[in-house]
This record gives C-alpha cells, sequence and structure tokens, in this order.
C-alpha cells in the first residue's frame, strides 16, 4: 500500500486534504477539516526569531553551565558538539522539513503519514502543557526579584535582625539563601508538608500567563511583536553582562575552572547521557513547537540552512552564558575565599599573640592587613601547616567555592544574587539579570503555547473558528493548575515535573517520529520530498542518521534513563529550617505515584491512537463487506 506523498503548494494546506487520501486507503471515516487557511510569517526574520526565542531558553543559562562544569569542561564541550552534530541537526532538520512540507501542526503531521501515529502529537500536546505548567512559576518567580531589584540595598544583601538580633536561619545559611527560601517561597521541610499559598507568588503567576496570554491571543501575529524585544534582549544582557564580569576580580579563575579539559569523563556513560539530553532539551526536540513554527513558512524556505543556523546559535548563546556565568561566580568565589582567608589568619593571629602557635609555623603576610596574601600561598602553607594549629582554620578552596549554588533555580535565585550584591550599582545589574530571565522564558513559552494550541486547532475545526477563546481558556486553565506550584511546597513539584514528567515522554516521542519518517514513511522518500520543496536533494548521509545512529542514540537514551530511575529512587532537594541548609530526600511513595501517572498520562494518547485507528480500519472492512454482500 503506498502512501501520498507529502502536499505540494498548490493542494490544500488542511487536515481535510490529507485525511482524505490516507482514510481512502484505510477505508476508515473522514475527520474533522481545518479552516482552509493558514497564516504566515511575514518575514524570515520572524520566523527565525520565534525558532531561535524557542530554543534558547532558561537552560541555556542555567543547566548547561552546570552540566559543563561538572562534566569535565572543554571536554563536555566537544562531547556536546558532537553528539549535536550526528544526532541533535539531523533531529532538528527532520522535525522542521515535516512541519513546512505538510503545512500543520504536530497532530496533523504524524497523522499525515499514518493515521495509527496520531497519538505522537497528541502526547507532544501533553507534554507541552506539563512543561507550561511549571515554566511560567519561574517566570513568576523571576518577576518576584525583579519587583524586589528596585530597592537599595537588595533585600537580600544583609540578613535581617529580630530584636537587635540577626535572624538564626539566614546566619547559619546566607542572606541569598535566607531570602529565597523563606522570603521568596517561605518553604516547608519535605514535600509532604504542603503549607498555605503564597500570595505574593500567586499575584507573580497571574502576571505571567496575563502576559503569555496578551502575547498569544491573536496566534503568531502578537506574539512575534513581543518576540522581537524578548529574543534580541538577553543578547543584549549577556553581552553587558560578559563585559562587565570579565573585568572582576576572580573572572579570569571562574573561566579557567569552567574549561579546563578533563578527557577522562569520555569513559562515563552518564556524561553521555547528560549531553544527549541536553542537546535534545535545548533543541526542543519533541515539544511540536518546531513543527508548528515550520508548518508557517512557504514551501521552499530552506529549512535545512535553519537547522544549522539555529543550532548553531543555540550553542554559541550556551557557552556565552556560560562564559557570563563563571566569570561572575568566579568573582563570588573569589571574594567568599579572600573573606575565608582573612578570618582565618585573623584567627591565626589572635592564637600567635596568645602565645599558643609557634612563630616558626606562621606564614609570611602583613600581619596588619590579612587579605594581601593570595589564595595560592594560603593553601600552599595550610597543606603543610594548617592540621598543626591549635586554632580552627578551614581550606578556603575556589574550586569547591565554584561548585557552591550552580545549578538551576539555586545558580540565578542564590548565587548569582549574592555576586550581584558585590557588584557597585547592585539593584541595576539585578534588575537587568532578571528582566533579561523574564525574556528568556517568555519567548520559550510562547513556543510551548503554540505547540498546545497549533496541533489543536489544525486538528478541530470548533477550536480554529474561537482560536482567541480557545488561547485565553488554555491560559486560565494553565493558571488554576498552577496554583499547585504556589503553595509552600511549589518549589518540590516544580522539581518533579522539571525532572521527570518531560524527560521520558518527549524521548519516546522523538523515538516514534524518527521511526514513523525513517521506517514507516520512508527515509528516502522524505528526502524525495525536501528535494521537491527545496529544489535540491540532501546528502544520503540523513538517511543513514535518521534510520541507525539518531535512533539507536534516543533509544540508548530512552534506556540508560529508565534503567537510572529504577536503579536509583528519585530524590529531590530540599530545604531544612533548623539546620538552615539544603538535604537530599527521597520522593514518598505518593509523589512517586504522581511521577508514574505524569509519565503514563503524557503516553497514553500514542497507544490510544493506535487502537483508535485498528478499530477504524476493522470496522471500515466490516461495512465495505457488508455492503458487498448485500
Amino acid at each position: 500500500m503506498e502512501k501520498q506523498p507529502l502536499p505540494a503548494d498548490n493542494e490544500m494546506t488542511g487536515a481535510a486534504a490529507s485525511e482524505v487520501n490516507i482514510y481512502a486507503e484505510e477505508q476508515s471515516q473522514e475527520a474533522s477539516p481545518e479552516p482552509a487557511a493558514r497564516a504566515g510569517w511575514n518575514s524570515k526574520m520572524e520566523y527565525f526569531l520565534a525558532q531561535v526565542g524557542f530554543s534558547v531558553g532558561l537552560g541555556n543559562v542555567w543547566r548547561f553551565p552546570y552540566l559543563c562544569h561538572q562534566n569535565g569542561g572543554g571536554a563536555f564541550l566537544l562531547l556536546y558538539v558532537l553528539l549535536m552534530l550526528i544526532v541533535g541537526i539531523p533531529l532538528f532538520f527532520l522535525e522542521l522539513a515535516a512541519g513546512q512540507a505538510i503545512r500543520q501542526g504536530s497532530i496533523g503531521v504524524w497523522k499525515y503519514i499514518s493515521p495509527k501515529l496520531a497519538g505522537i502529537g497528541y502526547s507532544s500536546c501533553v507534554v507541552c502543557f506539563f512543561v507550561a505548567l511549571y515554566y511560567n512559576v519561574i517566570l513568576a518567580w523571576s518577576i518576584f526579584y525583579l519587583g524586589n531589584s528596585f530597592q537599595f540595598p537588595l533585600p537580600w544583601q544583609d540578613c535581617p535582625e529580630q530584636g537587635n538580633v540577626t535572624v538564626q536561619e539566614c546566619k547559619k545559611s546566607s542572606a541569598t539563601s535566607y531570602f529565597w527560601y523563606r522570603k521568596a517561597l517561605d518553604i516547608t521541610d519535605s514535600i509532604d508538608e504542603m503549607g498555605s499559598f503564597n500570595i505574593y507568588i500567586v499575584c507573580c503567576l497571574l502576571v505571567a500567563w496575563t502576559v503569555v496570554c496578551l502575547g498569544m491571543f491573536k496566534g503568531i501575529k502578537t506574539s512575534v511583536k513581543v518576540m522581537y524585544f524578548s529574543s534580541i534582549f538577553p543578547y543584549v544582557v549577556l553581552f553587558c553582562f560578559l563585559i562587565r564580569g570579565l573585568l572582576l576580580d576572580g573572572a579570569s579563575e571562574g573561566i579557567t575552572f569552567m574549561f579546563y579539559p578533563r578527557l577522562e569523563i569520555w569513559g562515563d556513560i552518564q556524561v553521555w547521557r547528560q549531553a544527549a539530553t541536553q542537546v535534545f532539551f535545548a533543541l526542543g526536540l519533541g515539544f511540536g513547537s518546531i513543527i508548528a513554527y515550520s508548518s508557517y513558512n512557504p514551501k521552499n524556505n530552506n529549512c535545512h540552512r535553519d537547522a544549522f543556523t539555529v543550532s548553531f546559535i543555540n550553542f554559541l548563546t550556551s557557552v556565552l552564558a556560560t562564559l557570563v556565568v563563571f566569570a561572575v561566580l568566579g568573582f563570588r568565589a573569589k571574594k567568599n575565599v579572600t573573606d575565608c582567608i582573612e578570618s582565618n589568619l585573623k584567627l591565626l593571629l589572635e592564637q600567635f599573640y596568645s602565645g599558643n602557635v609557634d612563630e616558626n609555623l606562621m606564614p609570611n603576610f602583613n600581619h596588619s592587613n590579612p587579605s594581601s596574601m593570595s589564595v595560592k600561598d594560603y593553601r600552599a602553607w595550610f597543606q603543610l601547616h594548617g592540621n598543626s594549629t591549635p586554632a580552627y582554620l578551614t581550606d578556603c578552596d575556589l574550586e569547591k567555592e565554584m561548585q557552591k549554588g550552580v545549578e538551576g533555580t539555586g545558580l540565578a535565585f542564590i548565587a548569582f544574587t549574592e555576586a550581584m550584591t558585590h557588584l557597585p550599582g547592585s539593584p541595576f545589574w539585578s534588575a537587568l539579570f532578571f528582566l533579561m530571565l523574564l525574556n528568556l522564558g517568555l519567548s520559550t513559552m510562547f513556543g510551548t503555547m503554540e505547540g498546545i494550541l497549533a496541533p489543536l486547532t489544525d486538528r478541530f475545526k470548533t477550536l480554529a473558528n474561537n482560536k482567541t477563546k480557545f488561547t485565553i481558556f488554555s491560559c486560565i486553565v494553565g493558571f488554576v493548575i498552577g496554583l499547585l506550584f504556589t503553595q509552600r511546597c511549589g518549589n518540590y513539584f516544580v522539581s518533579m515535573f522539571d525532572d521527570y514528567s518531560a524527560t521520558l515522554p518527549l524521548i519516546i516521542v522523538v523515538v516514534f517520529e524518527t521511526f514513523s519518517v525513517s521506517w514507516l514513511y520512508g527515509a528516502d522518500r522524505f528526502l524525495d520530498d525536501i528535494e521537491g520543496m527545496l529544489g535540491w536533494r540532501p546528502s544520503v548521509v540523513y538517511k543513514y542518521l535518521w534510520k541507525y545512529i539518531c535512533l539507536l542514540a534516543m533509544l540508548g537514551l530512552l534506556g540508560a534513563t529508565t534503567i537510572r530511575m529504577f536503579i536509583k529512587r528519585p530524590t529531590y532537594m530540599a530545604w531544612n529550617q533548623e539546620r538552615a541548609s539544603e538535604e537530599t530526600l527521597d520522593y514518598p511513595g505518593w509523589a512517586l505515584a504522581v511521577l508514574a501517572l505524569l509519565i503514563i498520562f503524557a503516553m497514553l494518547p500514542v497507544p490510544l491512537a493506535l487502537i483508535h485507528a485498528v478499530l477504524q480500519g476493522a470496522w471500515g472492512l466490516e461495512l465495505s463487506w457488508m455492503q458487498s454482500s448485500t
């Protein structure tokens, strides 16, 4: 049974044209049509900003630098580039070409290729919805911090006092940690303790969803206007921070720690898994947003060049953000280590003047200015004599200081905010930073919402005719469900959704996408269709990458992720108020059940659509037999 070729420019672009052809072959009933007209981008720049804005998000700023630092620095960069070339770009190109050729959202694209695989598009919509729920909460946090940045001094610069006594929780941790956990989140000690709603975060979440709704209610025509600012402004801020950061004391040490290559990490399978996962999420594969955006393109658009250009810009943005992050964190770490050395030397001097420390054990430094001793000299002395003194001294390790709070929300809301308190004009830099985070998140949110709205409005005529109402309704539902994350324990639910609700389902979605194009539809036929669009044929290398390398890599990533989840019980970082420190806790049984339900619910459309298509085919055959017998 030969499948229909992908539609040409002069054919119908709606779901009706494709489904009539397919269902004629499968002898199944007709589906709801899409409106014949389809919007398009006003210019290539609009499309380009939309794709870049979606793929470049918060992960480029706080996930990539952490992974790079923890997994071999420069060696991780080389591994990341390798996986980007052989897995990321080919799959990105596949989604771009599929959306541009079939001119529909993710549901219509995979249903066109095979009615049995329509569930792939629905699963993408579900995952996009899960991501939108918690992603907008992060934007709400950014809005909260942005609003608090217009104060001098910054409210997280110093520990508060109660009755002329410094709050113990703040004194044991730090001013930035205390503000984040106690003022912003007012967090509970575990996910089991629900707590009340945080009214400030509720209001910020309402603002975040309102901005998203206003940017989306007229579709790409309104969202792209916002993207002219939200996609470009973060780069202006990053360059400003880079210039300022490179002038700071400690910036060179931070960047050195960042990029120092440790090639031995290539032998660790977990590093490969993390690099592949980061490539996967950096490009936004499986969300359906790439397909949705490219579906508004003219048929002759060079999507092959777009795949390389967007991927290259995404990588450069990650490197730029990493330089900024570790220049600033190097400054923060250098100052903390310098303060540590000064404190230790003052303590040592007290012991020396009391006659408790032998003169031969004393390091060479200016006793009237303890801060003049370099980090290198202090650590060299400490290795020899540090444990021989009666005073309790610490090592003051710069690298250990660099590793504190450099992952995820800890980077943005603790480590980076602490560094900015030491900068002259700290409120200005703080407002600039959180405005950048807000814009990065907004451009990604627009793409995520488009991954929900475009496929459903393509598929259902009623939704297409009431798209504005459907957009507003979706945002209202997102806000109401998102209230779950504004409780005092809400941060733990954000971690749960971020770590588990999207990872496995998205990998499975991409596995199905790759298999359906390269094996069911046929890689050669797909290349023929691309040749008809572009006027030239992409390299045959893509055929083997799609059929073997990408598919096996995704299956390997799926297997490694699944095995890791079963071998190691899922955990989360909790804040212990009494000890004023983070601790790793196991998710309780009910939370594991929620995790399982999230994954199952996200993947349920795939088997349901398959069963539905099979039953439709069987019913069609039975009806045909009954008609022929009469």
